[in-house]
């Protein structure tokens, strides 16, 4: 968010997906001050985003009435969607000169349209992790403004039954595996 600019207060964030990284960028959006919108063709993730998360409004992707109401309204969209899916509806979101930041990795490549871009000098980029520096400074920023991932704790002979509920999207937001105490429980 920093590279690209998506750090002024008052501009608005639209996040799409929420998932392992989407709950954290609303935190991070919030955390700079922004006004956070999430993106999500899930209708049960509104309460989440909202009211657990912190999102000022939820944007039901599914819904062409309210997609189209929503046109040209957001700055910057971070796309958090590790699945195939479409960039139009995104892309038309954004205000002129608006920022559509890919972190997800979906498993085939994604169509992009060229006139949106064009049209309304929008621009499109990825990213991944930054180098120490810039991680040092993720989690300074993580430590001033109380920002963490939530996340599901799950002993070592829980991790298949973690790998089946991934696949069906069934997890909040992220499993870590306690390594420690699975293997002290399993030396008694």
């Amino acid at each position: 968010m920093k590279y690209y600019g998506m750090t002024e207060p008052g501009k608005h964030l639209g996040v799409a997906g929420l998932g392992g990284l989407g709950h954290v960028a609303i935190k991070f959006g919030k955390a700079f001050g922004l006004k956070v919108t999430v993106i999500s063709s899930s209708p049960n993730k509104e309460a989440e985003a909202i009211h657990v998360l912190g999102a000022d409004s939820f944007l039901l992707s599914s819904d062409p009435e309210k997609m189209k109401a929503a046109t040209g309204t957001i700055d910057y969209i971070i796309d958090t969607i590790s699945a195939v899916h479409s960039l139009v509806s995104l892309l038309g979101l954004l205000k002129l000169t608006g920022k559509l930041v890919t972190v997800g990795l979906p498993s085939k490549p994604l169509e992009l349209p060229i006139f949106p871009l064009v049209a309304g000098r929008k621009l499109i980029g990825g990213s991944k992790s930054g180098g120490l520096k810039e991680t040092q400074e993720m989690l300074d920023f993580c430590g001033k403004h109380n920002i963490t991932a939530n996340i599901e704790l799950i002993k070592m002979d829980e991790i298949n039954t973690a790998i089946e509920r991934l696949s069906k999207a069934d997890v909040k937001y992220r499993f870590v595996i306690d390594v420690a105490n699975s293997l002290s429980s399993s030396n008694m």
